[in-house]
Order: C-alpha cells, then sequence, then structure tokens
C-alpha cells in the first residue's frame, strides 16, 4: 500500500483525530510509556480533552522497572499534573530476557527479588502495587495480556478508546497494523483497531515521522523525556532512538546505552537478570554474536552441525523447548518439498522472507535466543505463555537464589 499526501500537516491531522475520538466516546485513556511518542500523544490528549470538557487525562502506564531515570522524572511530571488521572502499574509482569539462555525469563517488581529491583516503587500516590487491585490481575502475567484486561476492566462493557502512540515509520509491522484491511475498524477508521467488543485502539500519530515529533515538542513547548538529549549527545541517530525495558528481543541492541547514559541506573541493570553484561558486550562490539546481522560459521562446522552444537549447550528444559519448534518446522517443510531435508542455506532475501526453509535460519534462531522461534514463524500463544511461566518459576536458579551476578 502506498502512502497518499494531503495538503495538510500532521499536527493537524491528529487534531482532528483527538476530536472525532473525544466526539465518539465517553471513555478514553492514553496507553503511556515515558517515550518521545506517547509523550507528544499524551500531551496533546490533556489539550484535545480541555477542549471537550473532558478533563482530567485516564492515562495507564506499565512501569516495567528496569527504567531510565530520566523515564522516571518525565513521568512523575506528567502525572502531577492536574490534568492527569493516572494508573502508574508496578505489578510482577512477565518479561522476556533475551541475553541469557539459562534465564529467559523475569519478572519485574518480584517482591521475591526486591533486593536486586534497579529501583524502588516510584512515589506517588497513582502508583498500584498490590496485585489484589485488579480483579483479573496474576503473578506473572504476560505484559500483553496486561493490557489487553486492563482495558476491558476499564471499559465496564462501554465504548472505549485507548489511544497508543505507535508511529508506522518506527517499524514494518507498525505499518502493517494500519494498511491491513481485515482488521476490525471504528466506523471504518483505518488508524484505529478492535482488539475486544467494546474496546478499540486508536494510533493518532500514526503517519507522522521522526522529525515531527521533535517540531511538535519545539514548536508547542511539550515536556519531555530528557533521556533523548543525553541520547543525542551519545551520537545515537535520531531514527534509532528507543524507550523499552533493556532486555528484550528488539531492545537489547540498546542495553549499551544505560552505561552510557546512567552508570548508576547500569550497575543495576547488570545485576537484575542473567547475561545483562553478556548482552551489552556483544549487541555493542560484536554484532554477529546474536546473529542479527551476519554470522560467521566456526572452523569445522556446517550450520546444521552448529545448530546441535548450541542446542547442547543448553539447560535441558531450553533444550527440548527448542527441539520441539525445529521439529514442528522441519516437518512441515518436508511436507512441502524437502523430503530429505532442508539446505543449508536458502536465498537470504526469501530467508529474510521466512519463505525458505534452512538451518542458517535455525541457526539465527538460536544463536539470537529467539525463544518464541519467530524466526521460523512461530508466535507465542496463551497457553505456551502459561505453560512456560510455570516450568520458569520452578527452575532452582529462580525459587532459591534472590539476586544475579550477570556475569554469564
Amino acid at each position: 500500500m502506498s502512502k497518499t499526501y494531503k495538503n495538510t500537516t500532521v499536527y493537524e491531522a491528529t487534531v482532528n483525530r483527538f476530536d472525532f475520538i473525544y466526539s465518539n466516546f465517553r471513555k478514553v485513556y492514553v496507553s503511556f510509556s515515558g517515550g518521545k511518542d506517547s509523550g507528544v500523544m499524551l500531551n496533546m490528549a490533556i489539550e484535545a480533552a480541555r477542549l471537550h470538557n473532558r478533563l482530567p487525562v485516564d492515562v495507564l502506564i506499565v512501569d516495567l522497572e528496569a527504567q531510565y531515570h530520566h523515564t522516571i522524572d518525565y513521568i512523575m511530571r506528567m502525572v502531577s499534573r492536574p490534568e492527569v488521572r493516572a494508573y502508574w502499574v508496578c505489578l510482577p509482569i512477565h518479561l522476556r530476557n533475551a541475553v541469557s539462555q539459562f534465564q529467559p525469563h523475569w519478572i519485574c517488581w518480584d517482591k521475591e527479588k526486591q533486593g536486586a529491583w534497579v529501583r524502588e516503587y516510584p512515589d506517588h500516590s497513582s502508583v498500584i502495587k498490590d496485585q489484589n487491585f485488579f480483579p483479573f490481575f496474576r503473578k506473572g502475567m504476560e505484559f500483553e495480556e496486561f493490557v489487553l484486561e486492563f482495558g476491558k476492566w476499564f471499559a465496564q462493557g462501554e465504548d472505549t478508546a485507548c489511544l497508543v502512540g505507535i508511529r508506522t515509520d518506527e517499524s514494518y509491522n507498525r505499518y502493517r497494523t494500519i494498511t491491513n484491511f481485515s482488521k476490525k475498524r471504528y466506523k471504518l477508521q483505518q488508524w484505529s483497531t478492535g482488539i475486544a467488543p467494546n474496546l478499540f485502539n486508536f494510533y493518532p500519530l500514526y503517519d507522522w515521522a521522526t522529525k515531527d515529533i521533535w517540531i511538535a515538542n519545539g514548536r508547542y513547548s511539550y515536556d519531555y523525556n530528557k533521556v533523548y538529549d543525553l541520547m543525542y549527545l551519545a551520537g545515537v541517530p535520531l531514527s534509532q532512538m528507543r524507550l523499552c525495558q533493556p532486555y528484550g528481543d528488539d531492545q537489547r541492541r540498546g542495553l549499551y546505552l544505560y552505561k552510557i547514559l546512567e552508570p548508576e541506573t547500569w550497575t543495576k541493570v547488570v545485576t537484575r537478570v542473567e547475561g545483562a553484561n553478556f548482552g551489552n558486550r556483544y549487541s555493542e562490539n560484536k554484532r554477529t554474536i546474536f546473529g542479527n546481522f551476519r554470522m560467521t560459521l566456526p572452523e569445522g562446522h556446517t550450520y546444521k552441525s552448529y545448530s546441535r552444537f548450541l542446542l547442547n549447550t543448553m539447560p535441558p528444559y531450553l533444550k527440548n523447548h527448542y527441539l520441539k519448534k525445529i521439529d514442528k518446522f522441519l516437518e512441515y517443510w518436508k511436507n512441502h518439498g524437502f523430503e530429505n531435508d532442508i539446505p543449508e542455506t536458502a536465498d537470504p532475501k526469501l530467508e529474510s522472507q521466512r519463505k525458505a526453509p534452512s538451518w542458517r535460519r535455525i541457526c539465527k534462531v538460536l544463536l539470537r535466543n529467539d525463544y518464541w522461534c519467530k524466526g521460523l514463524s512461530f508466535s507465542q500463544t496463551k497457553g505456551e505463555m502459561e505453560k512456560q511461566l510455570n516450568i520458569f518459576l520452578k527452575l532452582p536458579h529462580y525459587a532459591n537464589d534472590n539476586t544475579n551476578t550477570g556475569t554469564e
């Protein structure tokens, strides 16, 4: 789908989108991460709510514990404004740790690990740390499951709009969210998505470029997260500035920035989960180690033999997890023209599009710690998430240790 340009600015178009949202929904809340995109969105939502006499603005903040101090300072400034009514969630949520094979998941704000927390609870009346506050909550919920259940809880059966600050030029998957015509939309608005009965996500900034964010901050004097100033001074391109929990599959690429931007935070981050320092070293200096850009086979190995070698170095439960996925992958391609075996390599373009099988694809999944095997065209399911959480909570290193060395 090609882009169509109109004779209006993205800011003007977004003002009209907010007017549409507040004219059609009695219940509206903003998903706010403290990042540059959701920051502009919250500032604009406050302006729109004021025009519609709908203040204060309800705001959901899912705090993942391992955050920059600058991010928390920014969130604190925004939730302290009288125009904002926040749900600042600091609950034990199950998160991915892509920098360790021995601890592939971790739980933020887990009271059993409080001695190793990156920081203490924020000191604000909007903070929610009681696990009984939400009737749907249980320890170890996945992030995606929590935000969906929160939306349904907030809606209470009424039509509700959740405002999400994603932009299509951030990633191809975000672009597809907007251009997919099979998704349920609200009143044919392509920048919306139906995610549950009566609950819709809206993406009012979907067509903004990165420069538009900073133009808006400057032109309208919006408050923003000052960690971006430090990123700029550190030489990070505007297009690469991201704020996420540091240990995720994609986010680990920015893990090294913690020690540059906030050394005092880095010392906590590196000891919070296993493998953080390993992830810092190799995501910064040796990009091949995670298979993100290129990979070089060790001498004497084929991609098939190297895959087997990598599997044999893993803890038994993790090895079995990957073997089940790989067996399903091989069985699928056996039924689609590769009866004897898949090739060592295939056209790199087809491999990246996941249209051709190869042992190189399998190698990259293992090197990347791609736990859900997305590189083999799998995706995580709710049933599997719950199963893996139960396994994770029973592991000796989680059940018995209160701290992690981070020396992997």
